[in-house]
C-alpha cells in the first residue's frame, strides 16, 4: 500500500507539474497577444500574408509556417500560440524528465521556472528567428530528455526510439533552417540526443541518424527554393559591407576597384558610420540603399572584399573582436516592447500587461546587468563545458555548455549588432544546464519501483541509455 501510496502521490506531482507549464503558457500568451512584432516580424508578417513578396533576407521557412497557421485560423496571433505552446510544452516535458530521474519535485519546478524569469521571459511571446531558433533546440533537448526519463524496457521497441529521434531531428533542422548559424549550436545537441537513444551507438546508428537530420536540412531547404521560390536577396553581402567600411580607410575606399556607383556608396557610408558613431550593421545605419538593395552590389562587394582582407588581416581581426567585445560587454535591446508602429493595423491586446512586463524586464536589467551580458553566459558556458560534475547529468550539462559556447563564438566572424537576442539561445540553455548541475551535485534519488516486480528506477548517468540491436 505504501508503494501504491506513493506512485499515486508521484502521478498527481506530474498533473501539477503539467498545470502549472499550462497556466504559465496561457498566462505568456495573455501577455504578449497577439505576439510583439519588430520591424522584422512586421517584414516577415507582410510576406506571410501575401502582402510582400516571399524573400530569403530572413529565413522563408518562418514566414510559411506563418502562412499556413493564419490559412488554418485565421489569425496572426497563431505563432504566438505555436511559440509559447512549444516552449512551455518543452519546459514541461523537462520538468517530467526531471522529476522522473531524480525524485526531486524543487528541481522540477526549477525547470519551469525558468520561463519565468526575465532574461527568457523576454522574448517569449515576440517573433523572431532566434527565438525560434532557441525553442526548437530546447525542445530537441526535451525530446533527448525523454530518451533518459524512459525505462529500458519502454524504449526496447525500435518504432519508439526511432520515432523519438525522427522528432528530435526535426526541430533540430527547423532550429538550422531558421537561423543558420543554429548549426554550431545543434551539433552538440545532436550528439546529446544519439546519446540518449542509444547506450553505445556503433558505426551504423550515427550513420543512420547522421543521414536523418542532413535529410532533414536538405529535403525542406529543396523544397523552399523550389516551389515557394523566394526572392535571392544576397544578404550575406551585408557583413562584408560592414568589413570594408570599417576597416579600409576612406581613401582606400576611393580608390577601390569597383564601379563608380558603388564607390560612392562605400565612401559616404564609411564618413556616415564614423560621423553618427554607427560600429556596425552599416547596410541599414549609413549604407545609400539603392532599389534593389544588396542584388546589384554583392557581387562587387564580394570581390572587393577578397581582395582587401587578406592585406589588412590586423584591422580585421581588430575590428571583429571589437564588435564582439561589445557584444559581451555592452549587450543591448534586452527587451522588444511591444509591437512597432505599423500600416497593418496591428497593436498589442494588453498594453498594461506590456508595461508591467517591460518594467520586470528593464528593472532586472537595470539592478542585475550582468545577467543580460553575453560576457556572462560565454563564461557559463564555459564552465559548464569543462566542468559539468560528476552527477547524473553530467553529458547533458555538458552538452548544453558546448552547444552555448559554439553559438557565442561563432557569431565572431558574422555578428552584424549587438543585441541580447544573438545570445538568447545561450541564455537558455545555461540557465538549464545550472539547474541540472545543482540537482546532479545534490545527488537526488529516483522515485521508487513503480509496483511490485518492478525493475528500481534510477538517476540515468551520463552515458546510459541502452543500444537497441547494437547498431
Amino acid at each position: 500500500m505504501g508503494q501504491m501510496g506513493w506512485a499515486s502521490r508521484a502521478r498527481r506531482w506530474v498533473w501539477v507539474l503539467a498545470a502549472v507549464a499550462a497556466v504559465c503558457c496561457l498566462g505568456t500568451i495573455l501577455v504578449f497577444a497577439p505576439g510583439y512584432l519588430s520591424p522584422d516580424s512586421l517584414e516577415q508578417l507582410r510576406q506571410a500574408e501575401g502582402k510582400l513578396p516571399l524573400t530569403d533576407w530572413h529565413p522563408p521557412v518562418l514566414s510559411l509556417v506563418w502562412r499556413a497557421l493564419i490559412a488554418v485560423t485565421g489569425s496572426i496571433a497563431s505563432m504566438l500560440v505555436l511559440q509559447c505552446l512549444v516552449f512551455w510544452g518543452a519546459l514541461g516535458v523537462l520538468s517530467w524528465c526531471v522529476w522522473g530521474l531524480t525524485g526531486s519535485r524543487g528541481g522540477s519546478l526549477a525547470v519551469l521556472g525558468l520561463g519565468l524569469t526575465p532574461f527568457v521571459l523576454t522574448f517569449v511571446g515576440v517573433v523572431w528567428k532566434d527565438v525560434h531558433a532557441a525553442f526548437a533546440l530546447l525542445a530537441a533537448c526535451a525530446v533527448a530528455f525523454t530518451g533518459l526519463r524512459l525505462r529500458d524496457e519502454d524504449l526496447r521497441p525500435p518504432a519508439l526510439r526511432w520515432g523519438l529521434l525522427g522528432l528530435g531531428v526535426l526541430f533540430l533542422a527547423y532550429a538550422m533552417l531558421v537561423r543558420k548559424n543554429a548549426f554550431f549550436a545543434a551539433i552538440p545537441v545532436f550528439v546529446l540526443l544519439v546519446l540518449a537513444l542509444w547506450r553505445a551507438p556503433g558505426r551504423r546508428t550515427w550513420v543512420t541518424c547522421t543521414a536523418a537530420i542532413v535529410a532533414a536540412l536538405v529535403v525542406p531547404a529543396a523544397a523552399i527554393s523550389l516551389f515557394a521560390r523566394p526572392l535571392e536577396t544576397k544578404q550575406g553581402a551585408q557583413i562584408m559591407l560592414d568589413d570594408l567600411v570599417h576597416v579600409l580607410r576612406v581613401d582606400e575606399l576611393r580608390s577601390a576597384d569597383v564601379s563608380p556607383g558603388l564607390r560612392d556608396r562605400l565612401v559616404s557610408s564609411a564618413e556616415e558610420c564614423r560621423r553618427v558613431g554607427a560600429l556596425s550593421d552599416a547596410y541599414w545605419a549609413c549604407y545609400d540603399r539603392p532599389v534593389d538593395g544588396l542584388r546589384g552590389d554583392s557581387g562587387e562587394i564580394t570581390s572587393l572584399w577578397l581582395d582587401e582582407m587578406s592585406g589588412h588581416v590586423p584591422g580585421y581581426l581588430q575590428y571583429r573582436l571589437r564588435l564582439f567585445t561589445t557584444l559581451l560587454f555592452e549587450t543591448g535591446y534586452v527587451y522588444k516592447a511591444g509591437i512597432t508602429r505599423n500600416d497593418l493595423g496591428v497593436g498589442v491586446a494588453h498594453p498594461r500587461l506590456e508595461d508591467m512586463l517591460g518594467t520586470y524586464v528593464r528593472g532586472m536589467a537595470s539592478d542585475l546587468p550582468w545577467l543580460f551580458r553575453g560576457w556572462f553566459w560565454l563564461a557559463v558556458a564555459l564552465v559548464l563545458a569543462v566542468r559539468p560534475g560528476g552527477g547524473s547529468f553530467s553529458m547533458p550539462v555538458r552538452a548544453l555548455g558546448i552547444s552555448s559556447a559554439a553559438y557565442i563564438l561563432g557569431y565572431l566572424p558574422i555578428m552584424p549588432a549587438t543585441d541580447f537576442r544573438y545570445i538568447y539561445w545561450p541564455v537558455i540553455a545555461c540557465s538549464l544546464g545550472l539547474v541540472l548541475l545543482w540537482l546532479g551535485g545534490r545527488g537526488a534519488t529516483p522515485p521508487p519501483p513503480k509496483g511490485p516486480g518492478a525493475a528500481a528506477d534510477r538517476a540515468v548517468t551520463a552515458h546510459q541509455p541502452v543500444d537497441a540491436g547494437g547498431q
